[in-house]
């Protein structure tokens, strides 16, 4: 569907996902996937007032805790203080764990696909916490959904998209869809762009993608079995806004140029 606005590229395959350090004993996988299901449990159990944005903060941080994740963020915030409106943060789409690692930063209204809505546990989850669903394929809806996005700016809050539209293993990955920069035009709204970066003991890693057709599962015991595994979240200064084709053009180029120099060097060496 790349010629919808809401399109997906090819992505990346299952096999660019890769250690990059030795993987935890098994014991310390399992232990991991109990904690995760047990933080998962806590988080279900608390209804509607997970979606406050100290307990959604608090539930994303343990989740990362229960997979052994560190977090790397400074203290710049996402959101850009100001102006009436909320921001439209746009990252790169990396994993799964993007989401967690950017609430674990600043509690924020997701933009997700549709899909994700029926999705078992997670997506009761995702209702929860005012998610705003989006339908990739429907081109009728599309108006509706620019419209949808645009009102939630204008109401203060704050919205995390992936105008990328499906994952890729590093930061620069594929071209930013443009629809979603229409709402903030339309609203009037910054436009932060923001970085997802993982990492292995300082070195650049893939082990976290969650990549192609993958299962949740085979995704998880992947990450669960990773070591010192870190995220890194860098936000950019915000965009002016002028047109959707060059916020999203500027946007992508302010992601891909904060990659880290050893993702750089890591593709050379491997090409």
């Amino acid at each position: 569907m790349s010629g919808s606005p809401w399109g997906v590229d090819a992505g990346c395959t299952p096999d660019c996902a890769a250690h990059a350090a030795p993987r935890v004993p098994m014991a310390e996988s399992v232990r991991r996937c109990a904690a995760l299901a047990y933080a998962i449990t806590r988080g279900a159990a608390r209804g509607d007032r997970l979606a406050e944005p100290g307990m959604l903060r608090g539930q994303a941080r343990s989740v990362l805790a229960a997979l052994g994740i560190r977090l790397e963020a400074g203290r710049e915030p996402l959101t850009v203080p100001g102006g009436g409106t909320g921001t439209l943060i746009v990252a790169n789409h990396i994993s799964w764990l993007d989401v967690v690692a950017v609430l674990a930063v600043e509690p924020v209204t997701l933009l997700a696909k549709r899909e994700i809505g029926r999705w078992p546990v997670i997506g009761t989850l995702a209702r929860r916490v005012g998610t705003r669903f989006i339908d990739r394929e429907g081109l009728r809806e599309l108006p509706s959904s620019i419209a949808d996005l645009a009102s939630t700016l204008r109401s203060g809050r704050s919205v995390l998209a992936f105008p990328q539209a499906t994952t890729w293993c590093s930061a620069p990955g594929g071209r930013f869809r443009r629809a979603t920069f229409q709402a903030a035009l339309d609203a009037g709204a910054p436009v932060r762009p923001v970085t997802i970066a993982y990492e292995q003991l300082g070195a650049p890693s893939t082990v976290a993608a969650f990549l192609g057709d993958e299962d949740f599962v085979t995704s998880l015991r992947r990450v669960a079995g990773a070591s010192a595994l870190t995220v890194r979240i860098t936000p950019h200064p915000p965009l002016p806004l002028t047109d959707r084709r060059s916020l999203a053009n500027e946007a992508r180029s302010a992601v891909g140029r904060a990659e880290s120099p050893l993702y750089a060097a890591a593709r050379v060496s491997s090409a």
